[in-house]
């Protein structure tokens, strides 16, 4: 379960790259109750948006030449540098390299060996997000992955994760947990990109869930918005309400209202 008490290997930190910061806090206003904080005129546009007074994500414009909206989900590290230097000796890409955000921490970004992006967090001030795992919060990570294999190699040898591969209904799932910390402090699951999901042009990528109070009635409100569902509304026995959602500026993210714990 993804908790706010981060450790290395953890989810600590998401936020949304957008061609339109405007728009997309018009969206995700309407769609969560989010409210969006500046980080200041030094900060480039970026800001946070906060449920209840308490940061939920991040949002800024987009910042690489060629890139798409998607979210991009943050893990804890206590060494930016190391984290670096382990993601080039296990055959990733560094995106761009370690440097300060103020005095909140050190970020570093990175693509693994199949193309998936994500980066590292060192906290500095800033130790993370405020709130999880409550309703539109962040409570879950996926990775979708042509190689699922060589993505379990990868991120055990970058982030120390441990993993349980569990039947999923004709395929498995891999759920991630940080080094020690068993499947109850699991925060993620690596899945398999099937040939359907190919050809329908996904490519490997690491998703944000959110946790919602009605599936069915966020996924309504989000094509009302301008968004659109790949995969509408489902159950999944013992895990809860899932649908897959893109903004109206391209970025996927999902959603899930959970089984009573």
């Amino acid at each position: 379960m993804l908790t706010t008490n981060y450790v290395p290997g953890t989810p600590v930190w998401v936020d949304l790259g957008t061609p339109d910061v405007d728009a997309a806090v018009a969206f995700y206003g309407a769609l969560f109750g989010w409210e969006f904080r500046s980080a200041g005129p030094e900060a480039g546009g970026y800001g946070m948006f906060t449920l209840d007074g308490k940061i939920v994500t991040g949002a800024g414009p987009l910042t690489e030449q060629g890139q798409s909206s998607a979210w991009t989900l943050y893990f804890h590290t206590a060494d930016a540098d190391a984290t670096t230097r382990a993601v080039e000796r296990a055959g990733g890409t560094v995106r761009f390299p370690p440097f300060d955000v103020f005095t909140a921490g050190r970020m570093a970004g990175f693509a693994d060996p199949t193309g998936a992006e994500f980066a590292v967090w060192q906290p500095g001030d800033r130790k993370g997000l405020d709130a999880v795992t409550v309703p539109n919060s962040l409570c879950w990570t996926e990775l979708y992955t042509t190689d699922p294999a060589a993505a379990k190699a990868f991120y055990h040898s970058v982030l120390g994760w441990d993993y349980e591969d569990v039947p999923m209904g004709g395929f498995s799932y891999t759920v991630v947990s940080p080094s020690g910390g068993g499947q109850d402090a699991s925060h993620g699951g690596i899945m398999g990109l099937s040939e359907e999901m190919l050809a329908g042009g996904m490519t490997p990528r690491w998703q944000p869930y959110f946790e919602v109070a009605d599936c069915d009635a966020v996924v309504a409100k989000a094509s009302e918005l301008g968004g659109s569902a790949p995969m509408p509304p489902e159950d999944v026995e013992g895990v809860g309400r899932l649908a897959l959602l893109i903004d109206p500026f391209g970025a996927p993210f999902a959603l899930i209202t959970s089984v009573p714990a």
